[in-house]
């Protein structure tokens, strides 16, 4: 995608829009999370994704506060993801005023079913009350296959804004990618680096050479010229500097189609399909 930068925003199929990088926190804790998030929106980042069942949202929100403070932003700079957690779908309202409350704001931009469990259906009608009420911009589902999709459109209109998946060029997901560009599903990838395994493939670090950049850089453009949002983590200040510098250059269709090539199946999360789903 070229003229793109970190404070790009990508269109979303509800008139809304959010940045085309962000930052995950996932294992992120205590002081180190907040100081990670805070200095990648320093470094300008300009979207954070967190989860009621990361046990991090407190942390996340008084990095956003600092930011909002000492960075001269305002709220609306900042595009802010929470996840519903698997025990909480007995009453959606209150896990997000929960999850509100320790982020220490009125709404999010972005509100996720973290994984398609037991209710997610009774849930997903619950949340578009949300959008309705301002509390949540936007709302969208995580770890969702075709199946899952499918079911959750035979029960509702609203379609997902976002689908947030574990995506890689080990894990090149291509039928859901093609499944969710036909529906105007923006795909989101977490642990897009794979947990730093695989960053030493021939193909990547050829590539990397080539472009003069990390085979992690490499990862994460490919993620971009793909369509997908891709959210890096890191406590590692060097490291989510280097996640943003991503915007100068672009892979060849060529060397897209290489990268996808190298796909084997291999996760590094929980397979959803593992997961109880009520059909």
């Amino acid at each position: 995608m070229p003229n793109f930068r970190i404070g790009s925003q990508i269109p979303l199929n509800d008139a809304s829009r959010m940045p085309a990088l962000g930052i995950g926190t996932w294992q992120l804790r205590g002081r180190a999370c907040e100081d990670a998030v805070f200095h990648a929106i320093e470094k300008g980042y300009r979207m954070v994704d967190t989860a009621s069942a990361y046990r991090n949202e407190a942390q996340v929100g008084k990095a956003i506060g600092k930011a909002i403070n000492e960075l001269g932003l305002e709220r609306n700079d900042i595009f802010v993801i929470t996840k519903i957690c698997n025990d909480e779908h007995d009453d959606p309202r209150r896990a997000l005023k929960g999850s509100l409350q320790r982020l220490g704001l009125d709404h999010v931009n972005l509100y996720l079913i973290h994984w398609p469990v037991s209710r997610s259906i009774d849930t997903w009608e619950t949340m578009g009350e949300f959008v309705q009420e301002g509390l949540a911009s936007s709302i969208g589902v995580s770890n969702f296959t075709i199946t899952h999709l499918e079911t959750l459109s035979k029960n509702s209109r609203v379609v997902p804004a976002v689908n947030q998946v574990e995506f890689s060029p080990f894990l090149y997901q291509k039928e859901l990618l093609d499944y969710c560009r036909g529906k105007m599903i923006q795909l989101v990838s977490y642990s897009p680096l794979m947990r730093g395994h695989n960053l030493g493939n021939k193909t990547l670090t050829a590539i990397a050479k080539k472009h003069n950049k990390t085979p992690a850089q490499i990862v994460l453009r490919w993620n971009i010229d793909l369509g997908i949002i891709p959210i890096p983590k890191s406590k590692d200040f060097e490291r989510i500097d280097e996640n943003a510098d991503i915007f100068d250059f672009e892979l060849t269709g060529k060397e897209v189609k290489r990268l996808g090539e190298l796909s084997n199946g291999t996760r590094y999360c929980q397979d959803p399909e593992l997961m109880m789903w009520e059909q």
